[in-house]
């Protein structure tokens, strides 16, 4: 069922019960619904990013997907059409494609490629003009490679790094970990995940070290650039749902020389690790980035960028988490704040969803509320009424939340795409399908094609199962009635730019 329905009357936004204050209605009436794409027997952990590969001046949609786990697919990979829903192209996987896009031209052709990765392993540079491949990560060169042998699992998503071969290249900095194999709170079957550097030309390893603390990592690395007296510097984390980790700190030339042993530990956990990414921004208005990470046991940690001190630190006892965060300014400072939800209880025995709001100058929960069952997807952030201050949009399910998340009998689900006004402290309905769920995908925001409003991409998935199972998959492409009046920062995961930092 289409909910989202954005009307203009004297400088006033309708949608269904939502009223957003505007200053005028500019040129646009109402929302539109421009394609809702249908893909069968296919489903998706993964998140979409916006990137021009047919360069019409739209922006088009890259995302991973695939069949159930350990199957194989022809759509393991979708360039989706901004302007009419279609596929450009589709890549195959041997496994789901749960990694976002990363984009860059590497060969010369003037159009951006791909490089994305997920289970399997799956690590490729995918041509975004014809969706062929460019390079795969080939494990079978490294099994007698002493740290490399170890990277036989998950890629996370990646992120570019400044050029250290001296080809005018950006580098792709990759983490790969986890053996979906291994059994709960059991260390047997664990082995040590691997942080490192490709060149996105030919997909060659130009520099890899194992976690510093020997555990397993699902955490997708940012880089903090060089600051200062502070050279550029990577961030990376360990541990899981079950087992304890950490989160490091390096210096990007210590990973170019292959060599973590002098990482920082500025953050641990006991019986959990780090594998929601972090996030960086200037809380304390020194001049260098902070880092804001969540424990998957639901501490949160705000660390100086500059002395490396805790600034402050906040605890949800009896939840767990795996989301990152959304930042924005939701508060009446000019410093960013962050907002996430929690699951209740423990895993895979999660029995709901709790949205917090962290004030990011002290780390106070300024608004905490409980709604719906337990995701895995992030939320997003922007001023869509342009009060001065940021709401955020996320998508929850509804159904019982006493369900075990492996329980595989046919059970009634519905899935919300919600708006939170901070200033009013209201929420409202954006979207909502009975039928459907989102347990992991993070919606976009942001112009896709040209014309200075803002465009929604959300994905829900077909659902009369089990929580997690693939049965098809829609996305909605949904042009907004609201005039862009400044940047959108946080329209993605990990940020509009997908490195996990937030820019003033």
């Amino acid at each position: 069922m289409q909910r989202f329905r954005l009307f203009c009357s004297n400088g006033r936004w309708l949608a269904g019960s939502l009223v957003l204050l505007l200053f005028s209605c500019q040129n646009k009436e109402k929302s539109e619904l421009v394609w809702d794409t249908n893909f069968p027997v296919i489903g998706s952990q993964s998140s979409p990013r916006a990137v021009d590969l047919n360069k019409d001046g739209t922006l088009d949609l890259v995302m991973g997907a695939g069949k159930n786990e350990f199957e194989d697919s022809a759509y393991g990979v979708l360039a989706i059409d901004g302007v009419t829903g279609e596929l450009i192209w589709n890549h195959p996987a041997m496994d789901q494609v749960y990694g976002s896009g990363s984009f860059q031209d590497v060969n010369g052709d003037d159009f951006p490629d791909v490089f994305i990765g997920g289970r399997g392993p799956y690590f490729k540079g995918i041509d975004g003009q014809s969706g062929e491949l460019l390079w795969e990560y080939d494990t079978l060169r490294y099994t007698d490679h002493p740290v490399l042998r170890h990277a036989r699992f998950n890629f996370n998503n990646s992120v570019w790094i400044p050029d250290q071969n001296g080809d005018g290249i950006k580098e792709l900095l990759v983490s790969n970990g986890g053996n979906a194999e291994a059994a709960p709170f059991e260390s047997e079957g664990r082995f040590p995940g691997v942080l490192m550097v490709l060149d996105p030309r030919n997909g060659e390893v130009l520099a890899a070290d194992s976690m510093p603390d020997g555990q397993e990592t699902y955490l997708s690395p940012i880089l903090l650039p060089a600051e200062g007296n502070r050279r550029a510097r990577v961030v990376f984390g360990t541990g899981g749902e079950t087992l304890s980790g950490s989160l490091y700190l390096a210096e990007l030339q210590d990973l170019m020389n292959n060599d973590l042993s002098a990482s920082e530990r500025i953050a641990s956990e006991k019986g959990h690790g780090f594998i929601a990414s972090p996030v960086a921004a200037d809380l304390d208005r020194d001049g260098y980035l902070d880092l804001i990470a969540i424990s998957h046991a639901s501490s949160v940690f705000a660390i100086s960028g500059q002395t490396l001190e805790i600034l402050w630190q906040q605890a949800m006892p009896g939840t767990e988490c795996s989301n990152s965060f959304a930042v924005g300014h939701f508060t009446d400072d000019d410093i960013p704040d962050l907002f996430t939800f929690v699951s209740k209880g423990i895993w895979p025995e999660n029995t709901g969803s709790v949205q917090v709001m962290l004030d990011g100058k002290n780390g106070e929960i300024v608004h905490q509320q409980e709604l719906g069952c337990t995701g895995f997807s992030s939320p997003i952030a922007y001023d869509l009424n342009r009060d001065g201050r940021d709401e955020v949009i996320f998508s929850i399910n509804t159904y019982d939340c006493a369900r075990a998340i492996d329980d595989e009998s046919a059970f009634l689900i519905e899935n919300k795409l919600l708006l939170m006004d901070f200033s009013s402290g209201e929420f409202h309905n954006l979207d909502q399908s009975k039928g459907f769920k989102n347990i992991f995908s993070t919606p976009w925001i942001g112009d896709l094609d040209g014309d200075g409003f803002l465009d929604l991409v959300h994905c829900q998935y077909f659902s009369h199962s089990d929580i997690l199972s693939f049965l098809g998959m829609r996305v909605k492409r949904i042009d907004l009635p609201i005039k862009i009046r400044k940047e959108v920062r946080w329209g993605s995961i990990m940020g509009s730019r997908g490195d996990g930092i937030y820019q003033k």
